[in-house]
Order: C-alpha cells, then sequence, then structure tokens
C-alpha cells in the first residue's frame, strides 16, 4: 500500500480547527483509496513564540524537508504583530523550500450563493498562479533613521529573469492543461516601467513557445472590473507575488467566501516537499465558536492527494465536499447553520457511503 509522509502544523486562530477537521476527512478517504497517511505533528506558531521567542525552531526546515507534504493552518494572532508571525513561519517555508508557485483554484461550488448578479455553478472556474518566491515579498529593503524626521522604510520588488520565466511556463503549462487553453497575464507596466515591463517582455517570449494556449495581458486595477464584471472571461490567470494575492481574496469573495478557498504552494521540480493551506488566515473573531469553515481545508486537502499522485482521491474528495455543500449542509459563512463538525461528519459519511467504483473513475481535481 502506498505511504506518504504529511507534515501537519496546524499553527494559530482557526487553524487547528480546520486542520484537524481536514484530518478526518483524510483518515477515511486513506484505507479505501490505497494509501496511508503518515501524520507528523508540529506545534509552532503564535503559541510556540510566546513560550521560545520564535515562530519555529531553528532547524525547523530540516526537520520537515523529510515530509512528502506539508499540511498548513493559519498563522497570525492579536497580540504579536503580523510581520513576525509571516516571516518567522510561512514565508521561512515557502522561499526555504523554493516554493514558487502558488496555486490557488477558485470556482462557485453547488449550493453557495456568489455575491455576483446571475452567475453561478460553471460561470466562475478559475485557476489563479500567484508567482510566490520574489517580486513584491522578495523581503528586500529596509529602514534608515529611525525616529527622525527623515526616516525612510524601502521595499524593493525582486524579478529575476529565472524566476519570472519559471512561473509563466507553469502557468502556461497549467492553461495547456484546462479544457478552455486560455490564460491571462497580470501587470502594471503602464506606472511600474521596470519590473513589470520585465514581466511582459518575458510572458511574451514564453508565449511563443505555447501557441496552442490563447492569452492576453491586463493591467491589475482593470483585473478588479473584469474579474467582477466579465468573470466568464476569464480561466488561468497569473500574476506577480502582491498582485495574486490581493486578486485571489477577491476571486474568494466572489465565490462566496474565504472559507472556500484553498492554496497550494508547490515547487513544481518536487526537490523539495510542497505545502498545501487554507487561504482564509487565523479568523481569531470566530475561534473556538466551532463555526469555522472546513471546506478550504478539504479543498486544500484534496490539492494535497493530486499533488502526491492520487487524482481519483482528489477528485472522490471534491464529489463528497460538493454533494454535502448542495445539500445545504454548511457553516453560516456561506449562508449555512451547520458547525464545523458537523460540515466534517456529513463529508466523511459521504466519503464511506460513496461506491468503491467511483474513487477509480472521477476526473482530476481542477
Amino acid at each position: 500500500m502506498r505511504q506518504y509522509k504529511i507534515a501537519a502544523i496546524p499553527a494559530d486562530g482557526i487553524g487547528p480547527e480546520v486542520i484537524n477537521a481536514g484530518l478526518e476527512v483524510l483518515d477515511a478517504l486513506a484505507g479505501r483509496s490505497g494509501f496511508i497517511l503518515q501524520i507528523d505533528h508540529y506545534d509552532w506558531g503564535s503559541a510556540y513564540y510566546r513560550k521560545h521567542g520564535v515562530m519555529m525552531p531553528a532547524d525547523g526546515l530540516a526537520q520537515l524537508k523529510s515530509a512528502d507534504a506539508i499540511y498548513f493552518g493559519a498563522v497570525g494572532a492579536p497580540d504579536i504583530p503580523d510581520h513576525v508571525t509571516l516571516w518567522g513561519l510561512r514565508l521561512p517555508i515557502c522561499q526555504g523550500f523554493d516554493q514558487y508557485a502558488n496555486v490557488r483554484p477558485t470556482r462557485i461550488l453547488p449550493g453557495v450563493t456568489s455575491p455576483l448578479r446571475d452567475v453561478g455553478v460553471g460561470d466562475l472556474d478559475w485557476l489563479i498562479i500567484r508567482e510566490n518566491s520574489e517580486g513584491e515579498y522578495a523581503g528586500h529593503g529596509g529602514r534608515a533613521h529611525r525616529g527622525l524626521p527623515e526616516e525612510v522604510a524601502t521595499e524593493v520588488a525582486i524579478f529575476t529573469r529565472v524566476g519570472v520565466e519559471r512561473i509563466m511556463r507553469y502557468a502556461f503549462d497549467r492553461a495547456r492543461a484546462r479544457p478552455r487553453r486560455l490564460l491571462t497575464v497580470v501587470t502594471k507596466s503602464n506606472a511600474q516601467r521596470h519590473g513589470m515591463v520585465f514581466w511582459d517582455e518575458i510572458a511574451a517570449l514564453v508565449a511563443q513557445d505555447y501557441p496552442d494556449v490563447t492569452w492576453d495581458k491586463e493591467l491589475v486595477d482593470a483585473m478588479t472590473l473584469r474579474m467582477v464584471c466579465k468573470p466568464r472571461s476569464l480561466d488561468t490567470i497569473v500574476a506577480t507575488n502582491l498582485h495574486a494575492d490581493i486578486l485571489s481574496d477577491l476571486a474568494a469573495a466572489l465565490a462566496g467566501s474565504l472559507g472556500v478557498a484553498p492554496t497550494g504552494n508547490v515547487d513544481p521540480q518536487r526537490r523539495y516537499p510542497s505545502m498545501f493551506e487554507p487561504i482564509h488566515g487565523s479568523a481569531f473573531d470566530i475561534t473556538g465558536k466551532g463555526i469555522a469553515n472546513p471546506v478550504a481545508s478539504f479543498w486544500t486537502a484534496a490539492l494535497m492527494l493530486e499533488h502526491l499522485g492520487e487524482p481519483a482521491a482528489a477528485a472522490a474528495l471534491m464529489v463528497a465536499v460538493e454533494q454535502v455543500c448542495a445539500a445545504g449542509i454548511m457553516t453560516p459563512d456561506i449562508g449555512g447553520r451547520s458547525r464545523t463538525k458537523e460540515v466534517t461528519r456529513a463529508v466523511v459519511e459521504a466519503i464511506r457511503g460513496a461506491n468503491a467504483q467511483s474513487y477509480e473513475t472521477c476526473a482530476p481535481v481542477a
């Protein structure tokens, strides 16, 4: 039987609630799908920081390196500055393992209502590819003359030929694999005349190797309008670290809620473990109330299974999630009245009740 080693880092806020829900669903799925999951638990995060002064130990990456994948919850706490928590845990993993492709599928699930008028299931089905290793979040810059009138802070966006070309090729490859073979490249080259013009030039060069993919270019501000007013005109989208971070949150809201949005931080070369996480954040306003939406963690788990080479199990998990949502078993953020445990239990029951044949015939998850 196939076996995979998963590093679980629930971390902060609702992270433990949704990761535990995801692990429960994965446990129900594993045996009947022909694989075993070995789960290694890590207590890193804000509570760890309060005890040790760091978000994870100095050898954290070395501890994670042997994992086949990382299943991550959320990071952030009200009493610790966000830049401390983010740069203390999540970003060191993403950058340390060169997880340069951040993959964020977005679509409206059955039973979920989009805030967009006359837009329903099938009308909004996007795959957002976010450059995840450099750009605006490269971490370069600094502060000088602190506390003085001439104090200055710089944040330097880094765009390298290697970094831009590899994310463009990844995006074109993913677009080519989808039925519409359509890619939109997001930019801001009218105002940012160095990095973004460089981004555009490399996109055009890479596009020459993909004559079967139709592509266009959109300024990031115009892209927000297009996402809201013409969602059917989009399919695969590639953008910089900052631009895609913002646009993917908008995409999740248009699909119904941040509570249903998954993410994969992927090293396409598979030199290091990739990390999979829901994008909703730590959500301390609902932590401990039992109403956190576990759907994002389930969809994230499906992305992880697909990456591990288990597409049938990934698809079966998404079928179960869609059945439960369609039945109206949903948390309050998407209009339901169910609690986290009730949604989890319903998905587990849907998995256990599925015909074994469906695990071989399900199409790969989007």
